[in-house]
């Protein structure tokens, strides 16, 4: 009898379990949110986490700038890849099963790159960790656009948010401290439980859903894809590469750019005329979409490049620590945390078109205001120019995924989160590619127009000059001739330095620029309807 008892009590709990996470209750679209919430945080924290330890990283392999800028754009060029197959893999194999392929990818590769030993094998493990995320991130939003109605879905998308906000906040400033405190591998170990109950949670809350509606693969557009991304940001990134001693005109660097070109225009081609494209850029048609898209591609391009940059300066120039360095990026998180739910509720009583303008415009000044950045710039101008800019991103991505989605059938909404993704990982890569590309072109500019600005026989050259010398004399102890060699090289010393500011300061102008421009079709937004 007690038996029978501990039975129906354990049926009990079952069902009541049951009854929470059956997609029918009203919570479980809230449950399911959060366990989104996971995954984005984990993928989002591994995007910002590992910037504040590429100059240990640097110093641990003893590499340059061009070559350790793949550790951030193997990441994003994985996702990017990965992207447009995950709403195929998703409506044939159901989004439950995939979402978890993709968290144990992402954490099998934060595993493996905590193990690497040289450089090479930790951008292989970075692309594992890419694969892993270009699942996570767009089937969660497809997954909350589904499931949540159209009254609901902007507050949820700025829940959402908040997940990636929390990363943006708290993971350089983890990053930080490990790299400080311990080693920069365990940037990368920390991952690994998050990772765990991510999956954990998943197997718990998630209910199946599979599209009966499968189309046929797109292998055409897959393979045109996977030859265009990574050939184009390797060209970029190689272009003006230490090893590369011909520059652009190298033969290899211009038949990657001719290659990535073809394959360019076959992957359009595709999938424009195709019945079932792996991406469905016939999306790009619905006026809001394609706008917002466009936004999108501009804004990525600046903000992962001067996310990219500004730690490298930071650390590299104005000597801080990699806690420092990540502790800076904590007020923009918050910011952005704070503002994106309330974008979002406001996105449903406004038209979203005027807080866009506000946003890209605040923007595009945070990277105009942080290109006159010098060796003696005081932390607070440092933090108002990231105050600004976590206000403008929080007000900017909750309306514009909104916006965006609108008018976009509910069948079609992982076609759109894939598209939106996809393009906004592109935008991410060339932007690191791009502005890392320009920092050596640029600094290797201002370094040879300051050495020609050197005048040897001048007062002023002597005057410096001797004055170095008697440092070194006075504070290090040397002999004439020592002091005389060691005058010299911190003379070199500080033209290098500023050279390398002063192309980073040119790096945020361009970035400056490019916002702008690239927010300027939001006035051609259609305007949201009272009865939408």
């Amino acid at each position: 009898m007690r038996k029978v008892t501990l039975t129906h009590r354990f049926r009990r709990k079952v069902r009541s379990r049951d009854s929470v996470f059956h997609p029918h209750n009203n919570n479980y679209k809230w449950w399911l949110l959060g366990n989104i919430m996971i995954g984005t945080f984990m993928a989002v924290l591994d995007a910002t986490i590992v910037n504040v330890a590429l100059p240990k990283i640097m110093a641990s392999f003893g590499v340059g700038i061009d070559k350790i800028q793949w550790v951030s754009t193997a990441y994003m060029l994985a996702m990017a890849v990965m992207l447009p197959t995950s709403g195929w893999m998703a409506d044939k194999f159901g989004y439950k099963r995939m979402y978890f392929l993709g968290m144990l990818l992402f954490t099998l590769g934060s595993l493996l790159c905590g193990m690497s030993g040289n450089e090479d094998m930790l951008i292989f493990s970075r692309v594992i960790q890419g694969f892993g995320a270009g699942a996570i991130q767009p089937l969660g939003m497809a997954i909350i656009s589904r499931e949540f109605p159209p009254k609901q879905r902007g507050l949820a998308l700025g829940f959402w948010a908040i997940a990636a906000a929390a990363s943006v906040s708290f993971g350089p400033l983890i990053g930080g401290y490990l790299v400080d405190h311990f080693s920069w591998q365990l940037i990368f170990d920390v991952n690994v439980p998050i990772g765990l109950i991510g999956m954990a949670a998943t197997v718990i809350i998630q209910s199946e859903y599979i599209n009966k509606n499968v189309r046929k693969f797109d292998l055409t557009g897959f393979i045109s894809a996977i030859i265009f991304l990574p050939l184009l940001l390797y060209a970029l990134s190689e272009g003006n590469a230490a090893t590369n001693s011909d520059g652009w005109s190298a033969p290899y660097i211009l038949l990657c750019f001719a290659i990535s070109f073809v394959a360019m225009v076959v992957f359009v081609t595709t999938e424009l005329t195709v019945d079932e494209p792996l991406l469905d850029l016939r999306l790009l048609g619905n006026r809001n979409f394609g706008i917002c898209s466009l936004i999108m591609l501009m804004f990525s391009i600046g903000m992962f490049g001067s996310t990219f940059l500004l730690p490298l300066y930071l650390q590299n120039t104005l000597s801080y620590t990699a806690l420092q360095a990540g502790a800076v990026f904590l007020p923009v998180g918050i910011i952005q945390g704070i503002m994106s739910p309330t974008s979002g509720y406001l996105a449903n009583k406004i038209n979203p078109k005027w807080m866009l303008i506000v946003g890209v415009l605040l923007l595009a000044f945070s990277f105009y205001y942080n290109s006159s950045f010098s060796f003696l710039t005081e932390h607070s101008y440092i933090m108002t120019g990231l105050y600004i800019r976590g206000f403008a991103m929080g007000i900017i991505f909750t309306p514009l995924s909104t916006i965006s989605l609108s008018q976009i059938p509910r069948e079609k909404m992982a076609q759109a989160s894939g598209v939106t993704n996809t393009i906004r990982q592109i935008g991410g890569s060339l932007g690191v590619a791009i502005l890392t590309t320009v920092l050596s072109t640029r600094v290797t500019y201002h370094t040879q127009l300051y050495s020609e600005a050197l005048q040897p026989n001048s007062a002023v050259y002597q005057q410096v000059k001797k004055g170095l010398q008697g440092f070194a004399a006075t504070q290090v102890g040397s002999s004439p001739s020592i002091s005389a060699q060691q005058g010299e090289t911190l003379l070199v010393s500080h033209i290098d330095k500023q050279a390398y500011i002063q192309g980073v300061d040119d790096d945020f102008m361009l970035a400056a620029v490019v916002t702008l421009f690239g927010g300027a079709p939001v006035l051609w937004l259609r305007k949201k309807k009272k009865n939408v």
